[in-house]
């Protein structure tokens, strides 16, 4: 059984991040998405409200779990039984960042491998920052994020809940 982790922010959780999950859960067995909980990266959302708008979104994904975990990724990956880290790619901008990261995991574990996945074109331009940016001046978000949670980001953005 091929266990892979989507670690990341996701505050909020975009269709982006939801087309590169949807597409992971269909290469490997299990896919568990899991939030990365820095202590000082300031977000919007707390890392219970990240964990349920991940559950509720990724809810029809019957392989799909969804996790925490602070620290290093590969004692999280280990830890986990996987070997695998699968991350979205959207522009050439990410490759720089995500290739040091790789290496850098690597050197720490040589077992664990990272995968990307290349973001559909209709979801390259997009990110937790911008669809907040957006929401926070009025722009219409509801085709950047799962529908059942837009209202919930528009209102947290425009400081409202």
């Amino acid at each position: 059984m091929t266990v892979a982790i989507c670690p990341g922010t996701f505050d909020p959780v975009t269709n982006g991040h939801l087309d590169v999950i949807e597409r992971a859960a269909s290469i490997f067995d299990t896919v568990i998405v899991s939030i990365l909980v820095n202590s000082e990266k300031r977000t919007l959302f707390t890392t219970d409200e990240r964990l349920e708008m991940l559950r509720m979104a990724c809810g029809h994904l019957p392989n799909v779990s969804v996790d925490h975990f602070e620290g290093l990724l590969v004692d999280y990956v280990r830890a986990r039984g996987a070997h695998v880290v699968v991350r979205g790619l959207r522009a050439v901008s990410d490759f720089e960042y995500e290739l040091t990261m790789a290496l850098m995991n690597r050197k720490l574990d040589p077992t664990v491998e990272t995968m990307y996945i290349m973001a559909s074109q209709e979801y390259s331009f997009l990110s937790s920052s911008i669809v907040k940016e957006v929401a926070r001046l009025g722009g219409d978000i509801r085709c950047m994020v799962p529908a059942a949670l837009a209202d919930r980001i528009i209102a947290r953005c425009k400081g409202e809940g």
